[in-house]
């Protein structure tokens, strides 16, 4: 019978999930855990504020990062939910003067820069990973919260907040129809 090896990442996580310590806290007062109607208040008041507005489509909330990051920015973002409880925050990130010919603003730069932003947020402890299907992410895992820093393409960079404590929804299988 082989032995199954760990990769780094695996040992860290079961580690941190181990621990039972919970780390719920995201961005802008948002948290794991949150109902949907706690989320929706919370952008209508910041909205209301002037910290946020309504992003593409109404899809998704933007947030301008002002001087955050060494170039103008702005994030955008929308939970997951599972039983009406935030459990995931996908948030994509992109320099507002990206062009294909302005080099310096591309993701690969981004990435490094938005790594640095989360430390300040969140505390060091990124590793380097390597993403199956994304090339290399940076993914820092505190208790039951996962971050996790992925490409998208030359432009955008992809943030993932994760409860990991939490079993994550499946798609339902769709109806198994008997055919005559």
């Amino acid at each position: 019978m082989a032995c199954e090896q760990k990769s780094p990442y695996q040992k860290l996580l079961e580690e941190e999930l181990a621990s039972g310590e919970r780390y719920d806290s995201l961005f802008l007062g948002l948290e794991f855990g949150m109902t949907s109607k706690g989320f929706y208040g919370t952008c209508w008041q910041m909205n209301k504020e002037g910290k946020i507005r309504q992003g593409t489509r109404n899809a998704t909330v933007v947030y301008d990062l002002g001087d955050q990051l060494p170039h103008s920015a702005k994030m955008d973002f929308y939970p997951k939910f599972h039983k009406d409880k935030i459990f995931e925050m996908p948030v994509v990130f992109r320099y507002d003067g990206w062009s294909p010919w302005n080099r310096d603003l591309w993701s690969d730069s981004l990435q490094v820069d938005v790594v640095h932003l989360l430390e300040e947020w969140h505390g060091k402890g990124f590793i380097e990973a390597d993403h199956p299907e994304l090339g290399t992410a940076f993914v820092k895992i505190d208790g039951n919260r996962r971050i996790a820093i992925t490409m998208l393409d030359d432009q955008l960079v992809k943030v993932t907040y994760t409860d990991m404590s939490v079993d994550r929804p499946t798609p339902e299988a769709a109806p198994v129809k008997e055919v005559d």
